[in-house]
């Protein structure tokens, strides 16, 4: 018996879609697809699209890394909360944020009062291959890929864990993945 469910269709999207009055926020490790799938989410759901770093470096004027470079962790996570805060004032419907975001307290409880925060996991082989594309993750450049992204998951599930929807990213289309967040979604409603 096959348990795996048929996809959504356009009214079944739309009515789910409608059920949905808060911005979605999307959370997880860097490479879980966040902004990719982020875009998706917001197409299918007829929704706007932001990804908050890239709102801190228009309003920094600088890029994320040279943010923590010359002004350190501290003051980029007081910036980026303020972005978070400002983007789901704005009613933007889906937000990307930075791997980081939800770990700071501060604005794990703002997402999780003012939007639906959803942890996007995805298992570390996965990551790693997604994350060698690019050279612009600073965090990777400390060292073996593997073995930080696997430090960063222990260290960060728990509190990735406390958005009420979790899905887990697998190597495939990204409508699927989105369409699997509009089905958490709708079973968290």
């Amino acid at each position: 018996m096959d348990t795996h469910s048929e996809p959504l269709d356009n009214p079944q999207i739309a009515a789910i879609a409608r059920r949905i009055t808060r911005p979605i926020v999307l959370v997880g490790l860097m490479g879980v697809g966040k902004s990719t799938v982020g875009r998706k989410l917001a197409e299918l759901s007829q929704r706007s699209f932001i990804d908050a770093d890239t709102a801190i470096e228009e309003a920094a004027q600088l890029s994320v890394a040279e943010i923590f470079e010359k002004h350190g962790e501290a003051v980029f996570r007081d910036g980026e909360r303020r972005v978070i805060a400002r983007l789901i004032e704005e009613g933007h419907g889906v937000i990307a944020t930075g791997g980081g975001a939800f770990v700071d307290p501060e604005t794990r409880a703002l997402i999780l009062e003012k939007a639906i925060g959803v942890w996007i996991d995805c298992d570390i082989e996965t990551l790693v291959e997604r994350t060698s594309r690019r050279n612009t993750r600073p965090l990777l450049k400390q060292g073996d890929p593997a073995e930080i992204l696997t430090r960063l998951h222990t260290e960060r599930a728990p509190l990735y864990g406390e958005a009420p929807v979790r899905i887990v990213s697998k190597n495939g289309p990204h409508a699927e993945t989105a369409t699997m967040i509009l089905e958490a979604i709708d079973r968290w409603l």
